[in-house]
């Protein structure tokens, strides 16, 4: 290979989801209006828990902390993603795009341990409530949630690292909407048998690590919740398990099946249908499903709402007073 294709590659062209003019403006509707849903839900949440005193406990600071990875993810992503939508050449640089696969392959990385330590702490709270806070203590909960973003920063770490041993010398089209890590490997001109290798010793790990901490988690609560003796209280357990276990089902599925088989590199068909789920759907849905329908998140928020009302209604009349 001549050194002169070796020095060619200083960007790519992210081709993104259509070429045809007509579909997108409404796309870009779309996915900006999901932008912004995903970003005030996810914010909102964290500056809630943050601010509110009644919610720092260890379920609501993972919780608070998955926002904020859900927050990186779609910073990471979605902004580039619009821009290509009316952009005519759609290029990134080798930098920008080593830096945007950083920052999501750190926030997914970190959910997957947070999601884990999420069901751990449910799994403390439904099978030993007494027990709580000994099991479930505040140093327990920091250390864990700073085990999760020490391995969000040294997954990424090593995945860029192996990728700068790479040369770019076909073409310098991605076939995705944003800088992931499988199409790069397409587009090397150096064997990433390596690359592949480890990436998938390293996905495979953390996957199955944290997703049977989840099942096991999932089996005692699902076993405690059907020996309840009361209905209504089993319901009820049940429908915010139910919803709870089913985002957590496509985040690690949609995972599995993009990065923890062998051959994912060559068949790049399912890039861009399963990316949608692991990037934009799930940091929209995780708002709702772990916020609106827990009780306590409703009450602090009405709570609130109630109080800049009060607070309006007290401005108004002392302006009307003053004047």
């Amino acid at each position: 290979m001549s050194e002169d294709n070796h020095s060619l590659t200083t960007e790519f062209i992210l081709t993104g989801f259509t070429d045809h003019p007509e579909l997108k403006t409404l796309l870009f509707v779309v996915f900006f209006a999901i932008y912004v849903i995903t970003m005030v839900g996810n914010l909102g949440l964290v500056v809630l828990i943050y601010t509110e005193h009644r919610l720092h406990t260890p379920m609501y600071i993972f919780l608070g902390n998955l926002a904020l990875m859900d927050s990186c993810c779609s910073c990471a992503i979605t902004p580039k993603m619009l821009e290509n939508f009316f952009s005519e050449d759609r290029s990134i640089s080798l930098h920008e795009c080593m830096a945007q696969f950083y920052f999501l392959c750190l926030a997914e990385t970190a959910d997957c341990f947070l999601l884990a330590a999420m069901a751990y702490d449910r799994y403390v709270a439904i099978c030993s409530p007494l027990q709580y806070h000994t099991k479930m203590s505040r140093k327990l909960c920091i250390q864990m949630t700073t085990g999760a973003y020490i391995a969000g920063h040294l997954h990424p770490i090593i995945e860029v690292g192996l990728l700068f041993r790479l040369t770019f010398c076909r073409s310098h089209q991605i076939n995705h909407f944003f800088c992931d890590v499988l199409p790069l490997y397409r587009l090397s001109c150096v064997d990433p048998y390596i690359n592949e290798l480890i990436l998938l010793i390293l996905a495979g790990s953390i996957l199955v690590f944290t997703i049977a901490i989840v099942l096991v988690s999932y089996f005692y609560i699902l076993f405690t919740i059907f020996t309840m003796k009361s209905k209504k209280g089993r319901g009820k357990a049940l429908s915010t398990c139910a919803s709870h276990f089913l985002s957590v089902s496509i985040f690690y599925g949609s995972l599995l099946f993009m990065y923890a088989q062998p051959g994912a590199v060559k068949e790049g068909d399912k890039d861009i249908p399963v990316a949608v789920f692991y990037t934009l759907i799930i940091p929209l849905l995780n708002p709702f499903i772990y916020s609106l329908r827990n009780r306590e998140v409703i009450s602090v928020m009405k709570k609130n709402m109630e109080k800049k009302k009060f607070c309006n209604i007290l401005e108004q009349v002392s302006s009307s007073l003053e004047n």
